[in-house]
């Protein structure tokens, strides 16, 4: 029998199990793993096969048949990590974004960095205004198609190529512009190295979104930067936090904390697995961004109560020992293989997606939606969108809407029917109807658009009459929603889990104290106050009628047991 169990252990300790990380070009490296194979090994696997020495910058991002995102820990098996059946599916992605992206020491880890933030400015991310916005797009395609040639580069040819969410027409010439006229002569890297410095500058720069509400019920999206802990409402940073300022995170259920020097903030996340992900995440960022040395780095407890709560600890190097590890690099440079730019319309996985600008000048209105903005609607929804992890491409679909007769303008927002979240470092997708309903609040409010120039917004602001009307539609929607009701059951639901759960751990403790209490007074143990009571009458009966038998019945079980594993 003990034969068989050891040969059962081992033919699953050997089972192979299929494995493809999508790397930050969107090329695919497929492997195998034993079952025993921890994150560290995969996650070395791909640093060699990139030739990547600055690797501590870079993680491996998954998501769960839950939706839940999770960065993959180095120091436990990869197969136990994964809760969905193999062949496994990740992510090669920027997990901790350099202070100084232009100081890094090899080629091949700036082009990396260089890729994520390329991806994050595609999805909305890294948000800027319009010229910012025009100067980093030209500065990819002078990286990523040369200098301007007439030859190859007709009128309109930045059209062809997708660079942020939406694009306007106007923000299409200033790229062109740019490009011919700026940036003749840079080669690949140089142009990378001035798009990695002007990006740095901006206040989105290394911003990972995580949906979360705050006490007064109003959407939120938390971030860690390498300069501190970060609020967003909208497209504006509410709340700026350095990292030496940071006492502690903490979390429980749905509930966040930060404790600052003067004040705690609290955020509710839309599940307990997406808030202990955030509370992982800080942890990991403060770690990396804040402390001198590895070795000051100490297990952390969400709670305070040695029963209740998660314990994490951040196994990496902190970003100064990165950076003096980096100084130390002595090798040729590795050779870069870029992919070059693809017009749009022959590859969809550059362009992930139709082009907004392939709708006709007259029906479209140049209105620019931040992927964060439209994330702003999902609330507690913002974990249910079904994820297509197959998927390499996000669609812009536009949909139209208008309250007059001779008005046939269109509005551009976004469909997650081709969205993939393994694609990006974007929570979840964003549902139609959500973020149509963020775009007529917005519009109600007069607030002016993520990337476009304030001439253009009042130009599509809607009349009084039109403003009115939404308006009632949306009091209409929000009145179906019950989100105050809601709101009301999960504190309810909230407070009686705790009342259960104290009364659960009262009980066991109490348990608890009477066997140790039982045990030492069965004991030899020649103490007045157990003499007292092994003389009563109560003791006697409990010793003879129940503790006895029950002795004589676990010495019986124990000899028989062992008498069969000796004969087996």
């Amino acid at each position: 029998m003990l034969s068989r169990l050891m040969s059962g252990s081992s033919r699953s300790l050997e089972r192979e199990y299929s494995c493809t990380v999508r790397l930050l070009d969107d090329s695919e490296y497929t492997c195998s793993l034993q079952r025993d194979a921890k994150g560290q090994y995969l996650f070395d696997l791909l640093c060699h096969h990139l030739n990547l020495l600055e690797k501590d910058y870079f993680g491996i991002r998954f998501v769960d048949p839950d939706k839940q995102r999770h960065w993959l820990e180095f120091t436990k098996s990869v197969v136990k990590q994964m809760r969905a059946q193999p062949p496994f599916t990740m992510c090669f992605r920027v997990k901790f974004y350099p202070t100084d992206p232009a100081a890094l020491k090899e080629e091949i880890t700036r082009y990396l960095v260089f890729l994520q933030i390329k991806r994050d400015l595609y999805h909305g991310r890294l948000l800027c205004k319009t010229s910012d916005a025009a100067l980093l797009a030209a500065y990819i395609l002078q990286a990523e198609i040369g200098d301007y040639d007439p030859g190859k580069h007709p009128e309109g040819y930045s059209s062809k190529f997708q660079f942020f969410p939406k694009h306007s027409e106007k923000l299409e010439r200033k790229i062109a512009e740019i490009h011919k006229t700026e940036l003749s002569g840079q080669t690949p890297a140089t142009s990378e190295l001035n798009f990695l410095r002007k990006a740095q500058t901006l206040e989105t720069y290394g911003v990972d979104p995580h949906p979360c509400k705050d006490v007064s019920g109003n959407a939120a999206f938390l971030a860690f930067t390498p300069f501190g802990f970060v609020v967003l409402q909208g497209n504006k940073r509410v709340h700026f936090i350095k990292w030496n300022e940071v006492t502690k995170l903490k979390f429980e259920g749905k509930t966040f904390y930060l404790y600052e020097k003067k004040i705690i903030l609290t955020y509710f996340a839309p599940t307990p697995e997406a808030c202990k992900h955030l509370w992982k995440c800080g942890i990991e960022n403060q770690a990396f961004y804040k402390l001198e040395k590895s070795s000051q780095v100490r297990t952390v407890s969400s709670s305070n109560l040695f029963f209740k709560g998660s314990r994490f600890r951040y196994s990496g190097r902190v970003a100064k020992e990165v950076m003096e590890s980096s100084a130390k690099i002595k090798r040729e440079p590795p050779e870069i293989h870029r992919a070059g730019l693809v017009p749009s319309r022959s590859c969809p996985s550059i362009t992930h997606g139709p082009r907004l600008s392939s709708v006709p000048r007259t029906r479209r209105r140049a209105v620019h939606i931040s992927i964060m903005e439209g994330l702003e609607s999902l609330r507690d929804s913002a974990h249910s969108t079904p994820v297509r992890s197959s998927s390499h491409s996000d669609a812009f679909m536009p949909r139209g809407r208008s309250s007059r007769a001779e008005s046939s303008e269109r509005v551009a927002v976004i469909a997650d029917e081709n969205y993939s979240p393994a694609d990006s470092v974007l929570p979840t997708p964003v549902a139609e109807h959500s973020l149509e309903l963020m775009l007529l609040s917005r519009q109600i409010n007069g607030a002016p658009c993520s990337i476009e120039e304030e001439k253009e917004s009042e130009a599509s602001t809607p009349s009084a009459a039109e403003v009115e009307a939404l308006g009632g539609e949306l009091r209409a929607l929000c009145q179906g929603l019950g989100g105050s009701a809601g709101t009301q059951a999960e504190q309810v639901n909230k407070f009686v889990l705790s009342v259960l759960r104290l009364l659960l751990v009262t009980v066991g403790l109490l348990f608890v104290l009477l066997l140790l209490l039982i045990v030492l007074t069965e004991s030899d143990l020649d103490i007045a106050f157990f003499r007292d009571i092994r003389q009563t009458p109560e003791f006697e009966q409990f010793h003879y009628q129940y503790f006895c038998p029950l002795r004589r019945w676990v010495a019986c079980k124990i000899r028989s047991a062992l008498s069969l594993l000796i004969d087996t």
